[in-house]
C-alpha cells in the first residue's frame, strides 16, 4: 500500500532545490525589485500580479493600481475598514490575517505540529535555550499560512502590551504545505520575529516567520526589522516600563510581510479554546473569530 502523504518526486525536487538556492541573495534582489520606482516595471510587475492572482482592488483604501508608487507599495496595501469587520464579541480571538490554517492544536511536551510526521519545539521557535522555561506548554498554538493573494498585514488577535521583541536569524524556506513536510522543523530554521505580549489571556505570542523571497518584516512601533538578513546573533528588545510602553486594541495593525510568509500564534493553558471547526486548509479572514477566552 501506498503512503498517499509521501512526497512526490516533483515536490521531494522542490524541497531538494531550496537547501541549495542562494535564499538570501535572491530575496534580497526581491527586495530591490519590489521597490523599484520606475513606471514601466512597476506597472508591469503590479498588473502581472493582479491578474494572475485576481486582486480584487475594491477592497483597498486606493483601488487604482496605478497609483502605488511600487510594487510593494501594491503588495501591502491598505484594506477598508467594512470589508474585514472584527467580530464583535469582546470575547472572541480574531483571526490575525487573511491566510488557511496550517496546523492548529495543543501544545503537547512543549512541541508544535508543523505537518504530518514533523513536530518542533517551542524553545527552538522562541530562540531560547534548550532548558529555558516559557509560559506555552500545555497551552494552544495556530499556524496560519499567507498566500501570494492574502493581504499582507497582520492585526492583534486580542489587545495586548508589547513585553518583548525578539529577531532570530535564519534560512528562508518557502513556508507552502510542500516544504513543510519535507523540511523538519522548518518554522523554527526560517528567520522570524517574535513578539510577545501581555493579554487578557495572559502571555501572547506572535511569531512573524520569514520565508524565500521575504523581502523584509515590520512592526508598527520599531518598523523594518529585516532587511539586513545577515548576521547570526539574537537581538532582543524589551519593553518593560512606562517609558517604552507600546498598548495595541484588537484588531489593530501591529506589523507587515513585504512579500507574504507564515504567523505563529501561542497562548498559555488553559485560556482560550480554539472553534472546534477550524482545520488544516481552512481558509481564514482577519478578523473573523478563531477562538475564546474561557
Amino acid at each position: 500500500m501506498t503512503d498517499s502523504n509521501a512526497p512526490t518526486p516533483t515536490q521531494r525536487l522542490f524541497v531538494g532545490l531550496q537547501h541549495i538556492l542562494p535564499q538570501r541573495t535572491l530575496s534580497q534582489l526581491m527586495y530591490r525589485l519590489a521597490r523599484v520606482r520606475w513606471k514601466p516595471l512597476k506597472s508591469l510587475l503590479i498588473h502581472g500580479f493582479a491578474r494572475l492572482y485576481r486582486i480584487d482592488m475594491s477592497q483597498a483604501v486606493e483601488p487604482s493600481l496605478s497609483a502605488y508608487p511600487h510594487f510593494n507599495a501594491f503588495f501591502t496595501r491598505a484594506l477598508r475598514p467594512d470589508v474585514r469587520p472584527l467580530d464583535p464579541d469582546p470575547r472572541a480571538i480574531l483571526c490575525p490575517v487573511d491566510g488557511a490554517i496550517s496546523q492548529i492544536g495543543a501544545i503537547s511536551d512543549g512541541r508544535l505540529i508543523q505537518a504530518k510526521g514533523h513536530d518542533y519545539r517551542v524553545q527552538d521557535l522562541l530562540g531560547l535555550d534548550p532548558e529555558a522555561l516559557h509560559p506555552f506548554d500545555g497551552g494552544q498554538f495556530a499556524t496560519i499560512y499567507l498566500s501570494p493573494s492574502d493581504y499582507h498585514r497582520i492585526h492583534m488577535p486580542l489587545s495586548g502590551d508589547l513585553s518583548q521583541m525578539i529577531h532570530i536569524p535564519g534560512r528562508l524556506f518557502s513556508v507552502n504545505a510542500t516544504t513543510a513536510k519535507g523540511v523538519p522543523g522548518l518554522f523554527a530554521r526560517n528567520e522570524r520575529v517574535v513578539c510577545r505580549f501581555d493579554s487578557e489571556a495572559g502571555p501572547m505570542g506572535l511569531v512573524l516567520v520569514g520565508a524565500i523571497f521575504v523581502g523584509g518584516m515590520e512592526t508598527v512601533w520599531a518598523g523594518e526589522i529585516t532587511p539586513p538578513h545577515s548576521g547570526s546573533a539574537i537581538l532582543s528588545w524589551d519593553y518593560p516600563d512606562d517609558s517604552h510602553h507600546i498598548h495595541l486594541e484588537r484588531g489593530a495593525e501591529m506589523g507587515r510581510f513585504n512579500l507574504g510568509s507564515t504567523v505563529i500564534l501561542l497562548f498559555p493553558p488553559d485560556r482560550i479554546d480554539w472553534d472546534p471547526d477550524l482545520r488544516p486548509g481552512h481558509k481564514v479572514r482577519l478578523g473573523q473569530r478563531i477562538g475564546g477566552l474561557r
